[in-house]
């Protein structure tokens, strides 16, 4: 009788230990499938990932002429004033306003030789290697061209110049401009005029 019932428990539990002895290890399997790339989170389908949240935003330069709805003699006097703000000097002698022109005497942006290697680096573009740098400054010539009554193209030419020394002497040296003595004025210009405020700072890769 006891080798009956031991052989029909046996029987019943045996399937059972052998199951279990060969049933998968949930941790290894994981382990195993991450490896692989293979997830079972079901939010992983609707996961985003935002590569550009954050960023400061830029902007392209604005045009150069820039064209503007206003009367020339307006605008004139706008970049005038902006001119004065900027504590930037109108060259009286140089200029023809009643043609639209003003050229400005050279501002000096920058001095000392750590300020102004940096600052040249981003008003002009410095084709050749000089390390003693002592100061910079620009001239802007702006020229307002009539379209029509109210419609005119805005113009500015920035001439940067850096002053150069090599221990016996000293000079100004005149660098290509990168463009961005230009687009700092026609912003504020822009903005003077429409009313609109240009926020982001312009691309520094140009």
């Amino acid at each position: 009788m006891k080798t009956l019932f031991l052989t029909i428990c046996i029987t019943l539990f045996l399937p059972t230990l052998l199951n279990a002895q060969k049933g998968i290890d949930t941790q290894t399997k994981t382990i195993k499938d991450e490896a692989k790339g293979v997830t079972s989170r079901s939010t992983d389908a609707t996961r985003s990932f935002d590569w550009g949240a954050g960023k400061t935003q830029v902007r392209e330069r604005l045009d150069n002429p820039y064209k503007l709805t206003a009367r020339r003699d307006v605008l004139v006097e706008n970049i005038v004033s902006l001119l004065k703000e900027k504590k930037i000097a109108v060259d009286e002698a140089s200029s023809r306003l009643g043609d639209g022109v003003i050229i400005t005497q050279p501002f000096v942006f920058a001095k000392g030789p750590v300020t102004t290697q940096n600052e040249l680096r981003r008003y002009g573009i410095l084709e050749f290697a000089d390390n003693a740098w002592s100061r910079a400054q620009y001239t802007l010539t702006i020229e307002v061209q009539s379209i029509d009554g109210i419609q005119n193209n805005v113009s500015v030419n920035a001439k940067v110049e850096g002053r150069s020394g090599n221990g016996l002497g000293s000079e100004w040296v005149t660098v290509r401009s990168s463009g961005l003595a230009e687009d700092d004025f026609l912003v504020k210009l822009v903005e003077s005029i429409t009313g609109n405020t240009l926020d982001a700072p312009v691309k520094t890769d140009q």
